[in-house]
């Protein structure tokens, strides 16, 4: 593994090749989420990771806008990526900014695998999941919003006490409120600029069915499947499936690239 450092960022690059997969994490996890996926990855693509500002040890509380995480992602894929697109990798609020990335320079993205989220907060998605959801979601997200404006103590102990509840896999002092401005941003309307996610590129979506309710929508995912190169896969999880079903999540991912010519990765042995 090699480190670089993009803008007082550190970006981790294990593995060796021409294509390059950027992988973005969510919450409340940091780019060691993803150790499980660079050791299948790394033998034929470069895997290029962060963590996003704010979810770092020690970081401090600050809000960090759209424009500011969506320029951090162009600029690890010019650094680490020149002249040739990625694949991005996301999950949860990886896939929020890196789905805003792909639709402001689709040149740079080649592939996108989303987990778990898809076209979260639309209204076929809101109208399928109901009152019973859409509280759930309000519900959560102020929460996690509130504890990141209270911050101090009491904030540490309302994100761990919705941690525990959604068995986040993730150690409790790991778990500050610091990493929740995103929850705080979106609803106090400092990224009403995001706009629904429709792929222009190849994409498969893996999802986790253990869950309360969905984060995308039937309709959106049966568009999605009908699209030539693109690729729906329900896996007996919850919202971390890369972490809860890792061999099963790894073989999906790789029988996927396998598919697309241009992904970089031999044929299956006979």
């Amino acid at each position: 593994m090699s480190v670089i450092h993009i803008d007082g960022v550190p970006v981790s690059i294990d593995g060796t090749g021409p294509d390059t997969i950027l992988m973005l994490h969510g919450w409340p996890d940091t780019a060691a989420m993803w150790e499980p996926q660079v050791a299948a990855l790394s033998p034929y693509f470069r895997c290029a990771r962060f963590t996003w500002p704010g979810f770092e040890t020690g970081a401090p509380r600050k809000e960090h806008s759209l424009d500011e995480l969506i320029a951090l992602c162009e600029q690890v894929v010019r650094e680490v990526s020149p002249g040739r697109a990625v694949t991005l990798l996301v999950h949860d609020w990886g896939c929020v900014f890196g789905y805003q990335f792909a639709q402001r320079h689709p040149e740079h993205v080649a592939r996108v695998i989303g987990v778990d989220i898809g076209d979260g907060g639309s209204k076929a998605h809101l109208d399928e999941i109901g009152l019973k959801g859409k509280l759930g979601i309000v519900a959560y997200q102020l929460w996690l919003a509130a504890a990141w404006k209270i911050g101090g103590g009491i904030g540490e102990s309302m994100t761990r006490s919705f941690a525990k509840k959604a068995r986040v896999p993730v150690a409790p002092e790991a778990l500050t409120p610091e990493k929740n401005y995103p929850y705080y941003s979106t609803w106090t309307g400092k990224y009403k600029a995001m706009k629904p996610f429709r792929p222009a590129c190849p994409m498969l979506f893996i999802y986790g069915t253990r869950k309360p309710f969905n984060f995308h929508s039937s309709a959106w995912a049966a568009e999605l499947k009908s699209k030539a190169g693109c690729q729906v896969v329900a896996m007996d999880t919850d919202h971390w499936p890369m972490l809860r079903q890792p061999a099963l999540f790894n073989d999906t991912v790789i029988g996927w690239l396998r598919a697309d010519a241009h992904a970089g990765l031999p044929a299956a042995a006979p």
